[in-house]
């Protein structure tokens, strides 16, 4: 396990599939002098994924591993932790990363990586989250920060925001909706882990 120091920063490495939303909400919060961390990596599955793009523009490293060259997801998976460890992460942050962990990852770093998910775990677990809520025919979801097992969704909860459905809501404008509180729950969720840490 790695070990933090009480003064230094933590160093975040992110995983990402997508636009890098939630990313550019962390790496926004990180330029703030108080915040305890800063992203030390980004890594995406997809070539171009607009999240490496905005990491590169931040002059934060890009990295992106083609999952096609590997045989097998643990494959894959190896070279993942190789490359975090060669950027000496501290916690791990999934950011639209669609990609479902293996077990020999999620074992690496125990209790330290994140994934922020578009429901209020442990209800709607899974990819399609926000048309499971609609097609309920709820009032309210919201999305939750939780730790990664190695089960899918399944981790421990670390902060949930609510969010309320409203009558003519699409999948599209919900699915905006929760983003918008995403946007300040990752940041916020984040900083409460590295406090537990230190």
């Amino acid at each position: 396990m790695i070990q933090m120091s009480s003064t230094s920063k933590t160093k975040l490495g992110v995983l990402a599939s997508g636009t890098g939303s939630n990313l550019e909400a962390i790496m926004k919060s990180c330029q703030k002098k108080e915040y305890p961390a800063y992203v030390g990596v980004v890594i995406s599955d997809h070539k171009d994924a607009p999240a490496l793009k905005k990491a590169i523009a931040h002059n934060i490293p890009g990295v992106f591993l083609n999952s096609k060259l590997f045989e097998s997801r643990e494959a894959y998976d190896q070279m993942l932790l190789a490359t975090l460890k060669q950027y000496q992460v501290d916690l791990v942050i999934l950011a639209g990363f669609m990609r479902i962990l293996s077990p020999i990852f999620v074992q690496a770093f125990p209790k330290r990586i994140l994934n922020i998910h578009p429901a209020l775990l442990p209800q709607f677990r899974g990819s399609h989250a926000v048309q499971d809520v609609l097609k309920a025919g709820l009032t309210e979801t919201g999305c939750t920060v939780h730790f990664v097992d190695e089960g899918v969704d399944t981790g421990p909860v670390i902060l949930q925001a609510k969010v309320s459905i409203l009558k003519n809501d699409t999948e599209e404008t919900l699915h905006q909706r929760i983003k918008e509180k995403e946007h300040i729950l990752y940041p916020k969720a984040i900083f409460e882990v590295i406090k537990s840490l230190k």
